[in-house]
């Protein structure tokens, strides 16, 4: 921001979306204070992919957390069915190659603690849950639960999917469900088709599996399972029903269930939200999962939200007034997160497929696409714009 004093922003959220933010605003001179409801930020989650598109946005404003290696960087893509049978190689790796910049698959808390290092301070406050927002006639004001109140001259909404920031800004909403449950986790994991910087996709009737190399001898996996909403929030069978969901498909499928211990999977329910066109009022905006939260079939939910935190760090940094940068930021990024929310759910939609003939179109469809349009498709998805 352009102005006589050093700017300070509100952060609600320090997920990888809010730590994210705080490091690209501190790169182009704009103070941060963040705000996070958990009273710890403990090492914790599971596996994710930061896409070529998120590593150029970072390295567009100088930053470079070392996330390869942290992590690993893909080297093969595989979609393939329960059995592990190839379907379709996708060119990840090519156009990493083209863009001077590979994707990545990392431990969520190796790439927190990764942006945690980049801070260098303890700029983040714990235990602080935002209750509310007021604009003032210098910036805006934040309540808290524990009656302490901040006061900034923006507020950045990225306290994710349940936003404090959201519900206030866009009034009560019901996440949608679309019918499925996401089992989750991590372990210490080698067999001979878990080859380095794999990442195999095998799809089956109404369930999924992914198995991804994480480097240092870790895999992630997740798995998908078709049931009601209610079931799928509810989920409790442990790991006995996942590894029966999975009988029959392929050996390393089986083999990473069965080596992973039952603490270290999570269940989660597939959720998303409508897609919010208005994101900000005032000196407030929203980020990431709290401005549109998507499914994970693109593997875009974090790379968005990084590319959200830099578009918005160079916005306010060029912009005269913090209120104009914040509308600028929205304009620039409503397009693409627009897209990647409706793709994320069309692309879920499909690969959930139960019943024979669709499975059989999708698969037919992704096996003889022709390879440029496969190239353009992921491209598209893989390049960030404003670079």
């Amino acid at each position: 921001m352009k102005r006589g004093r050093t700017p300070k922003a509100l952060v609600i959220g320090a997920g990888i979306g809010g730590l994210t933010t705080a490091v690209a605003l501190r790169r182009v001179g704009i103070e941060v204070e963040v705000y996070e409801r958990a009273s710890d930020l403990w090492p914790a989650g599971t596996g994710l992919s930061l896409m070529s598109n998120a590593l150029t946005a970072l390295r567009s404003i100088g930053i470079d957390l070392g996330l390869e290696r942290r992590g690993r960087a893909i080297e093969t893509f595989l979609f393939l069915d329960a059995a592990g049978r190839l379907v379709r190689k996708l060119p990840l790796k090519e156009i990493g190659d083209r863009l001077g910049v590979p994707s990545v698959n990392i431990h969520r808390a190796a790439l927190q603690q990764a942006l945690l290092e980049e801070l260098s301070d303890r700029s983040v406050r714990l235990g602080a849950s935002a209750v509310d927002y007021t604009s003032t006639a210098h910036g805006v004001r934040v309540r808290f639960t524990d009656g302490h109140e901040a006061q900034g001259d923006v507020l950045i909404g990225a306290d994710g999917i349940r936003s404090a920031i959201r519900r206030q800004l866009a009034g009560p909403e019901e996440p949608r469900e679309p019918g499925y449950v996401c089992w989750l986790a991590t372990a210490p994991f080698s067999h001979r088709r878990f080859t380095e910087g794999c990442v195999r996709h095998y799809w089956g009737s109404g369930q999924r599996f992914g198995l991804i190399d994480i480097g240092h001898g870790h895999a992630y996996w997740w798995g998908t399972k078709n049931m009601p909403p209610a079931t799928a929030r509810a989920w409790n069978g442990g790991k006995g029903e996942i590894a029966r969901a999975y009988l029959g498909w392929a050996d390393e499928v089986q083999e990473a269930i069965r080596v992973t211990p039952e603490h270290a999977i999570i269940s989660v329910p597939a959720q998303d939200r409508p897609f919010l066109e208005r994101w900000g009022e005032g000196p407030v905006t929203l980020l990431g999962d709290a401005a549109h939260p998507m499914l994970t079939s693109l593997g875009q939910g974090a790379g968005t939200a990084v590319e959200d935190a830099v578009i918005l760090a160079r916005s306010l940094a060029s912009a005269t007034d913090p209120i104009q940068g914040l509308r600028t930021y929205e304009s620039m990024r409503r397009a693409r997160a627009r897209r990647m929310v409706h793709l994320s759910r069309r692309l879920s939609m499909i690969e959930q497929y139960e019943r024979p003939l669709p499975r059989m179109l999708r698969d037919a469809y992704l096996r003889w696409v022709p390879a440029p349009v496969l190239y353009r498709q992921n491209a598209s998805l893989l390049t960030f714009a404003h670079a």
